[in-house]
Protein backbone atom coordinates (compact mmCIF):
# COMPACT_ATOMS: atom_id res chain seq x y z
CA UNK A 1 0.00 0.00 0.00
CA UNK A 2 1.39 3.25 -0.60
CA UNK A 3 1.95 5.92 1.51
CA UNK A 4 -1.05 8.37 1.31
CA UNK A 5 -3.47 5.75 0.00
CA UNK A 6 -6.22 4.53 1.43
CA UNK A 7 -8.21 1.52 0.67
CA UNK A 8 -12.31 2.18 0.78
CA UNK A 9 -14.88 -0.37 -0.22
CA UNK A 10 -14.33 -2.84 -2.82
CA UNK A 11 -16.71 -0.70 -5.18
CA UNK A 12 -15.14 2.40 -5.06
CA UNK A 13 -11.86 3.77 -5.72
CA UNK A 14 -8.93 3.70 -4.11
CA UNK A 15 -8.02 7.81 -3.12
CA UNK A 16 -4.37 9.41 -2.18
CA UNK A 17 -4.76 12.35 -0.27
CA UNK A 18 -3.00 15.26 -2.88
CA UNK A 19 -3.11 17.75 0.18
CA UNK A 20 0.31 18.06 -1.35
CA UNK A 21 -0.88 18.61 -5.18
CA UNK A 22 -4.32 20.17 -4.89
CA UNK A 23 -3.64 22.17 -8.09
CA UNK A 24 -1.95 20.09 -10.82
CA UNK A 25 -0.33 22.24 -13.64
CA UNK A 26 -2.95 22.80 -16.45
CA UNK A 27 0.44 22.12 -18.54
CA UNK A 28 1.23 18.70 -17.49
CA UNK A 29 -2.64 17.68 -18.14
CA UNK A 30 -2.57 19.68 -21.21
CA UNK A 31 0.57 16.55 -22.21
CA UNK A 32 -2.09 14.26 -22.03
CA UNK A 33 -4.68 15.05 -24.03
CA UNK A 34 -4.71 13.52 -27.49
CA UNK A 35 -6.37 13.22 -30.36
CA UNK A 36 -7.73 10.27 -31.82
CA UNK A 37 -10.66 10.14 -34.48
CA UNK A 38 -10.51 13.85 -34.52
CA UNK A 39 -11.02 14.19 -30.82
CA UNK A 40 -9.54 15.51 -27.65
CA UNK A 41 -9.54 12.70 -25.62
CA UNK A 42 -7.39 11.14 -22.43
CA UNK A 43 -6.06 7.51 -22.08
CA UNK A 44 -7.51 5.65 -19.02
CA UNK A 45 -4.12 4.85 -18.06
CA UNK A 46 -3.43 9.05 -17.51
CA UNK A 47 -6.67 9.30 -16.07
CA UNK A 48 -5.22 6.82 -13.66
CA UNK A 49 -1.46 8.23 -12.79
CA UNK A 50 -3.88 11.78 -11.92
CA UNK A 51 -6.43 10.19 -9.84
CA UNK A 52 -3.65 8.34 -8.10
CA UNK A 53 -5.29 5.06 -8.57
CA UNK A 54 -4.95 1.85 -10.98
CA UNK A 55 -6.06 2.00 -13.87
CA UNK A 56 -8.00 -1.78 -13.56
CA UNK A 57 -9.89 0.26 -11.11
CA UNK A 58 -11.14 3.35 -13.12
CA UNK A 59 -12.18 0.20 -15.77
CA UNK A 60 -14.12 -1.53 -13.15
CA UNK A 61 -16.08 1.40 -11.97
CA UNK A 62 -16.65 2.06 -15.73
CA UNK A 63 -17.99 -1.43 -16.52
CA UNK A 64 -20.69 -1.03 -13.47
CA UNK A 65 -22.00 1.78 -14.88
CA UNK A 66 -21.43 1.14 -19.09
CA UNK A 67 -25.07 2.86 -19.69
CA UNK A 68 -23.63 6.50 -18.40
CA UNK A 69 -20.68 5.93 -21.06
CA UNK A 70 -22.14 5.92 -24.52
CA UNK A 71 -19.59 5.99 -27.48
CA UNK A 72 -19.30 9.52 -27.71
CA UNK A 73 -17.75 9.68 -24.01
CA UNK A 74 -15.43 6.74 -24.22
CA UNK A 75 -14.46 4.40 -26.85
CA UNK A 76 -11.19 1.62 -27.02
CA UNK A 77 -8.59 2.09 -29.49
CA UNK A 78 -8.80 0.17 -32.31
CA UNK A 79 -5.85 -2.10 -33.41
CA UNK A 80 -4.06 0.47 -35.35
CA UNK A 81 -4.75 3.20 -33.26
CA UNK A 82 -3.55 1.08 -30.32
CA UNK A 83 -0.32 0.16 -32.60
CA UNK A 84 0.32 4.12 -32.92
CA UNK A 85 -0.40 5.06 -29.77
CA UNK A 86 2.26 2.51 -28.47
CA UNK A 87 4.78 3.54 -30.42
CA UNK A 88 4.21 7.30 -29.94
CA UNK A 89 4.00 7.24 -26.23
CA UNK A 90 4.59 3.84 -24.19
CA UNK A 91 8.43 4.91 -23.61
CA UNK A 92 9.84 1.77 -22.04
CA UNK A 93 10.27 -1.32 -23.45
CA UNK A 94 8.39 -2.37 -20.08
CA UNK A 95 5.48 -0.45 -21.00
CA UNK A 96 5.22 -1.82 -24.19
CA UNK A 97 5.43 -5.40 -23.33
CA UNK A 98 2.97 -4.46 -20.31
CA UNK A 99 0.40 -3.07 -22.77
CA UNK A 100 -1.40 -6.59 -23.99
CA UNK A 101 -4.89 -4.93 -24.34
CA UNK A 102 -6.15 -1.66 -26.24
CA UNK A 103 -6.70 1.24 -23.90
CA UNK A 104 -9.85 3.47 -23.54
CA UNK A 105 -10.15 7.03 -24.83
CA UNK A 106 -12.22 9.10 -22.38
CA UNK A 107 -13.50 12.26 -24.17
CA UNK A 108 -14.16 15.55 -21.89
CA UNK A 109 -17.44 14.51 -21.67
CA UNK A 110 -16.24 11.09 -20.64
CA UNK A 111 -14.22 12.60 -17.87
CA UNK A 112 -16.78 14.69 -16.75
CA UNK A 113 -18.83 11.11 -16.52
CA UNK A 114 -16.35 9.65 -14.92
CA UNK A 115 -16.01 12.16 -11.63
CA UNK A 116 -19.48 10.72 -11.11
CA UNK A 117 -18.51 7.03 -10.90
CA UNK A 118 -15.39 7.70 -8.99
CA UNK A 119 -17.27 8.24 -5.66
CA UNK A 120 -13.93 10.11 -4.33
CA UNK A 121 -13.66 14.03 -3.51
CA UNK A 122 -10.44 13.89 -5.25
CA UNK A 123 -11.50 12.05 -8.55
CA UNK A 124 -13.99 15.73 -8.33
CA UNK A 125 -11.38 17.98 -7.91
CA UNK A 126 -8.83 16.05 -10.51
CA UNK A 127 -12.11 16.06 -13.16
CA UNK A 128 -12.84 20.03 -12.67
CA UNK A 129 -8.98 20.71 -13.14
CA UNK A 130 -8.92 17.80 -16.35
CA UNK A 131 -12.23 20.02 -17.77
CA UNK A 132 -10.37 23.35 -17.15
CA UNK A 133 -7.41 21.65 -19.17
CA UNK A 134 -9.97 20.45 -22.24
CA UNK A 135 -11.34 24.14 -22.10
CA UNK A 136 -7.97 25.43 -22.74
CA UNK A 137 -7.40 22.88 -24.99
CA UNK A 138 -10.00 23.96 -27.46
CA UNK A 139 -9.71 27.76 -26.77
CA UNK A 140 -5.88 27.52 -28.04
CA UNK A 141 -6.88 25.59 -30.94
CA UNK A 142 -9.61 27.65 -31.66
CA UNK A 143 -7.67 31.16 -31.11
CA UNK A 144 -4.83 29.42 -33.58
CA UNK A 145 -7.34 27.78 -35.43
CA UNK A 146 -6.01 30.07 -38.87
CA UNK A 147 -2.39 29.20 -37.94
CA UNK A 148 -3.40 25.32 -38.10
CA UNK A 149 -4.90 26.05 -41.45
CA UNK A 150 -1.88 27.47 -42.79
CA UNK A 151 0.25 24.75 -41.94
CA UNK A 152 -1.99 22.43 -43.53
CA UNK A 153 -2.18 24.07 -46.50
CA UNK A 154 1.51 24.50 -46.66
CA UNK A 155 1.75 20.72 -45.86
CA UNK A 156 -0.75 20.02 -48.57
CA UNK A 157 1.25 22.34 -51.11
CA UNK A 158 4.61 20.65 -50.53
CA UNK A 159 3.05 17.31 -50.74
CA UNK A 160 1.82 18.41 -54.38
CA UNK A 161 5.34 20.25 -55.10
CA UNK A 162 6.93 16.73 -54.36
CA UNK A 163 4.47 14.79 -56.24
CA UNK A 164 4.74 16.84 -59.59
CA UNK A 165 8.42 16.70 -59.20
CA UNK A 166 8.95 13.69 -59.17
CA UNK A 167 6.14 13.37 -61.94
CA UNK A 168 9.00 15.27 -64.17
CA UNK A 169 12.06 13.00 -63.15
CA UNK A 170 9.49 9.98 -63.69
CA UNK A 171 9.00 11.94 -67.30
CA UNK A 172 12.72 12.59 -67.66
CA UNK A 173 13.99 9.10 -66.98
CA UNK A 174 11.03 8.26 -69.09
CA UNK A 175 12.06 10.13 -72.60
CA UNK A 176 15.79 10.66 -71.77
CA UNK A 177 15.22 14.12 -71.36
CA UNK A 178 18.59 15.31 -69.96
CA UNK A 179 19.52 18.70 -68.09
CA UNK A 180 20.91 21.36 -70.74
CA UNK A 181 22.39 24.07 -68.31
CA UNK A 182 22.67 25.09 -64.52
CA UNK A 183 25.05 26.49 -61.93
CA UNK A 184 27.74 24.56 -59.44
CA UNK A 185 28.69 26.99 -56.64
CA UNK A 186 32.10 27.03 -54.58
CA UNK A 187 32.20 23.64 -52.50
CA UNK A 188 29.75 21.41 -55.01
CA UNK A 189 32.94 19.50 -56.78
CA UNK A 190 31.40 16.17 -56.73
CA UNK A 191 28.08 17.19 -58.08
CA UNK A 192 29.88 19.40 -60.55
CA UNK A 193 32.59 16.04 -61.35
CA UNK A 194 29.29 14.15 -61.43
CA UNK A 195 27.83 16.34 -64.17
CA UNK A 196 30.87 16.32 -66.16
CA UNK A 197 31.04 12.64 -65.97
CA UNK A 198 27.24 12.13 -67.12
CA UNK A 199 27.92 14.61 -70.49
CA UNK A 200 30.89 12.48 -71.59
CA UNK A 201 29.47 9.41 -70.98
CA UNK A 202 27.09 10.08 -73.38
CA UNK A 203 29.52 9.77 -76.31
CA UNK A 204 29.57 7.46 -78.54
CA UNK A 205 32.16 8.17 -81.35
CA UNK A 206 34.19 11.72 -80.29
CA UNK A 207 34.74 14.43 -77.25
CA UNK A 208 36.21 17.35 -78.13
CA UNK A 209 37.13 19.49 -75.03
CA UNK A 210 38.31 22.94 -75.74
CA UNK A 211 40.05 24.25 -72.64
CA UNK A 212 43.18 26.05 -72.05
CA UNK A 213 44.30 24.93 -68.56
CA UNK A 214 43.81 21.26 -68.89
CA UNK A 215 45.78 18.99 -66.22
CA UNK A 216 46.50 15.48 -65.55
CA UNK A 217 42.81 15.78 -63.47
CA UNK A 218 40.99 16.36 -66.62
CA UNK A 219 42.45 13.27 -67.79
CA UNK A 220 41.53 11.45 -64.87
CA UNK A 221 37.85 12.45 -65.69
CA UNK A 222 38.28 11.60 -69.40
CA UNK A 223 39.66 8.21 -68.42
CA UNK A 224 35.36 7.16 -67.74
CA UNK A 225 34.39 7.34 -71.03
CA UNK A 226 32.89 4.90 -72.98
CA UNK A 227 35.37 2.51 -74.61
CA UNK A 228 36.71 3.37 -77.95
CA UNK A 229 35.70 6.99 -77.94
CA UNK A 230 37.98 9.05 -79.06
CA UNK A 231 39.85 12.62 -77.28
CA UNK A 232 40.28 15.62 -78.78
CA UNK A 233 41.57 18.34 -76.55
CA UNK A 234 42.71 21.92 -77.30
CA UNK A 235 44.31 23.38 -74.78
CA UNK A 236 46.96 26.15 -74.33
CA UNK A 237 50.89 24.76 -74.20
CA UNK A 238 51.80 26.65 -70.79
CA UNK A 239 54.66 25.04 -69.15
CA UNK A 240 54.02 27.23 -65.59
CA UNK A 241 50.59 25.36 -64.75
CA UNK A 242 50.42 23.00 -61.86
CA UNK A 243 50.34 19.53 -62.98
CA UNK A 244 50.79 19.97 -66.90
CA UNK A 245 50.18 17.49 -68.91
CA UNK A 246 52.97 15.41 -70.39
CA UNK A 247 54.08 13.26 -73.56
CA UNK A 248 54.70 10.54 -70.68
CA UNK A 249 50.59 11.61 -69.53
CA UNK A 250 49.23 11.07 -72.87
CA UNK A 251 51.37 7.95 -73.70
CA UNK A 252 50.08 6.59 -70.44
CA UNK A 253 46.25 7.75 -71.51
CA UNK A 254 46.10 6.12 -74.85
CA UNK A 255 47.82 2.60 -73.10
CA UNK A 256 44.58 2.31 -71.42
CA UNK A 257 41.98 4.40 -73.15
CA UNK A 258 43.04 5.22 -76.70
CA UNK A 259 42.77 7.34 -78.40
CA UNK A 260 43.53 10.69 -77.19
CA UNK A 261 45.03 13.40 -79.12
CA UNK A 262 46.20 16.66 -77.55
CA UNK A 263 46.49 20.04 -79.82
CA UNK A 264 48.15 23.26 -78.55
CA UNK A 265 46.30 26.93 -79.72
CA UNK A 266 46.61 29.90 -78.03
CA UNK A 267 43.11 31.03 -80.00
CA UNK A 268 40.52 30.36 -77.45
CA UNK A 269 39.43 31.80 -74.28
CA UNK A 270 35.99 30.58 -73.63
CA UNK A 271 35.77 26.14 -73.14
CA UNK A 272 33.80 24.16 -75.09
CA UNK A 273 32.57 20.52 -74.89
CA UNK A 274 31.40 19.09 -77.95
CA UNK A 275 29.74 15.35 -77.86
CA UNK A 276 29.58 13.34 -81.07
CA UNK A 277 29.84 16.33 -83.51
CA UNK A 278 26.21 16.66 -82.35
CA UNK A 279 26.25 18.64 -78.83
CA UNK A 280 28.25 21.65 -77.83
CA UNK A 281 28.29 22.74 -74.04
CA UNK A 282 29.64 26.27 -73.42
CA UNK A 283 31.13 25.70 -69.41
CA UNK A 284 31.86 28.88 -67.28
CA UNK A 285 35.45 27.64 -65.66
CA UNK A 286 38.29 25.23 -66.46
CA UNK A 287 37.40 21.71 -65.93
CA UNK A 288 40.29 21.20 -63.65
CA UNK A 289 38.54 23.76 -61.48
CA UNK A 290 35.05 22.31 -60.89
CA UNK A 291 33.27 23.25 -57.95
CA UNK A 292 35.91 25.30 -56.64
CA UNK A 293 34.44 28.59 -57.56
CA UNK A 294 30.59 29.42 -59.04
CA UNK A 295 30.18 28.66 -62.74
CA UNK A 296 27.62 27.95 -65.05
CA UNK A 297 27.15 25.66 -67.94
CA UNK A 298 24.36 25.23 -70.98
CA UNK A 299 23.97 23.82 -74.14
CA UNK A 300 24.21 25.97 -77.27
CA UNK A 301 21.21 25.49 -79.51
CA UNK A 302 21.75 24.86 -83.43
CA UNK A 303 24.80 22.71 -83.00
CA UNK A 304 24.93 22.23 -86.53
CA UNK A 305 25.69 25.52 -87.06
CA UNK A 306 28.30 26.42 -83.73
CA UNK A 307 30.41 22.94 -84.11
CA UNK A 308 32.00 24.17 -87.23
CA UNK A 309 32.48 27.76 -87.06
CA UNK A 310 34.21 26.73 -83.77
CA UNK A 311 36.80 24.06 -84.94
CA UNK A 312 37.43 26.10 -87.86
CA UNK A 313 38.68 28.80 -85.91
CA UNK A 314 41.11 27.20 -83.15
Amino acid sequence: MQTGRKKIDKNDIMEVNMSDTTELQISTIENKILTIRNQQVMIDRDLAELYGVETKRINEQVKRNIERFPERFMFQLSDVEFENWKSQFATSNSDKMGLRRAPYAFTEQGVAMLSTVLKSETAVNVSIQIMDAFVAMRRFLQNNAQIFTELDQLKQHQIESDKKIEELFDKMDKYGVEETQGIFFQGQIYDAYSFFQKLIQKATKEIILIDGYVDITVLDRLSKKNPGVKVTLYTLQNPRMRNPISQIDIQNFNAQYPTLTVNYTAKMHDRFLIIDNKEVYHVGASLKDLGKSCFGFNIIEDAATWIPQILANI
